[in-house]
């Protein structure tokens, strides 16, 4: 079974290889949404494939490090497009979680779902 939390997070950024002339080029901010998608069995005795407060508890400390920041300063982001962030949260929770997939959505209608490097 597949399930998700989802977060909010504000930043700003700059993508840096994009042609001159882009207006991604210049300095401007996003309201990130993020969902953390985490893969399992049911727990027949809990009736849960994992507490959504461990997952909230997992993705706090990113969270806490891309609210209100730069983005470009972000060790590992400094080409900061929503699939190397959704890549940069994948290869910091898939070790304490079992990952399914990351979402970022930039703008509404925008975004990337990642499912590892192989997906």
């Amino acid at each position: 079974m597949e399930l998700f939390r989802s977060f909010t997070f504000e930043a700003a950024h700059h993508l840096p290889n994009v042609p001159a002339g882009h207006k991604c080029r210049r300095l401007h901010g996003h309201s990130y949404q993020v969902e953390i998608h985490v893969v399992g069995d049911v727990d027949p005795e809990t009736g849960m494939v994992i507490d959504f407060a461990v997952i909230a508890d997992a993705f706090e400390p990113l969270r806490a490090r891309l609210d209100h920041y730069y983005l470009n300063e972000v060790e590992g982001l400094q080409n900061p497009t929503s699939e190397n962030l959704a890549a940069w949260i994948w290869d910091r929770l898939s070790g304490p979680l079992p990952l399914a997939g990351v979402v970022v959505r930039e703008t509404c209608t925008s975004g990337v779902n990642y499912r590892g490097a192989a997906g």
